[in-house]
């Protein structure tokens, strides 16, 4: 019998009919980075390339149960926490990681793309602040979230008012918390890591003309990959972004609505530079 060889990442979230995003953009990525994911399904959605039209939850105690089987059964080296759809949920999963305090808990709420709901879609985000985010490793949000996590509901206009306000997530217990989106030059896209020392790294990349379904999964599922393959949170994000860059480079047209990252570019290019090595060899 042969051993484990890939890590293993237990993720919670959505299922994607059209595996753009949640857990079949988890798992998706976690094979390309060469790890193995194992999932528990919070929620399932009705929607196509261009929209989310509705969601139907899934029983806490259901997610409890498939969570812990899985645990009993097999060593997990990250946990990925991603839209979670009920304060019930939010509340049994909390109480699944704590259990597990040495496991790294990647946590990417996905807030702006699921349906409003109104005051219940508050009350969720109180419970995440409350029972998750104290929890987490490494948070993903982007800067339109952050003042929203933060309750101070400021637009993402400067660099020092992003950062009290990240400060204000840091002291939830927080230890990093990635902000996508934050300001630098028109043509690029700008993400910051922040720590309880304050900014840890500044990345700029390329801006990608187009308009996406799921690059914020294949980014926090790539972080989840990097931290299970064992790299320090700062290395981990860079690896992540170049790793999530390429995905939406190579981005392909499903349907009638946004494009879906690709995150098998490199076994593509890799059959192209070999079917090109062929016929070389055939002239």
């Amino acid at each position: 019998m042969q051993n484990q060889t890939s890590p293993l990442i237990l993720t919670f979230g959505v299922a994607d009919p059209v595996g753009a995003a949640g857990i079949q953009a988890d798992l998706a990525t976690f094979s390309a980075m060469g790890c193995h994911g194992l999932s528990v399904i919070t929620s399932i959605l009705i929607g196509d390339t261009a929209r989310i039209e509705d969601t139907q939850q899934i029983d806490a105690d259901w997610v409890a149960d498939q969570a812990r089987v899985l645990l009993e059964d097999m060593p997990v080296a990250a946990f990925k926490v991603g839209a979670v759809g009920s304060i019930e949920s939010v509340s049994v999963i909390a109480e699944i990681v704590s259990d597990y305090p040495e496991i790294p808990l990647i946590l990417d709420p996905f807030l702006s793309a699921m349906p409003d709901q109104g005051q219940d879609s508050e009350d969720l985000l109180t419970a995440i602040r409350e029972l998750l985010i104290p929890q987490t490793t490494v948070m993903l949000v982007s800067a339109v979230e952050l003042s929203r996590l933060a309750e101070t509901w400021r637009e993402p206009s400067s660099d020092d008012m992003m950062s009290v306000d990240a400060m204000r997530i840091i002291e939830l217990g927080c230890e990093y918390l990635f902000v996508t989106g934050t300001p630098t030059a028109a043509a690029e896209i700008g993400n910051t890591l922040f720590n309880e020392s304050g900014v840890v790294r500044q990345d700029s990349w390329p801006r990608v003309s187009g308009s996406f379904s799921g690059a914020g999964t294949t980014l926090s599922a790539a972080i989840a990959a990097m931290l299970a393959n064992g790299l320090d949170v700062p290395e981990a994000v860079s690896e992540a972004q170049e790793f999530t860059l390429a995905a939406v480079t190579a981005a392909q047209r499903l349907g009638m609505g946004k494009l879906i990252p690709d995150r098998y570019f490199w076994a593509r290019e890799e059959g192209l530079e070999r079917r090109d090595e062929d016929a070389g060899d055939a002239s």
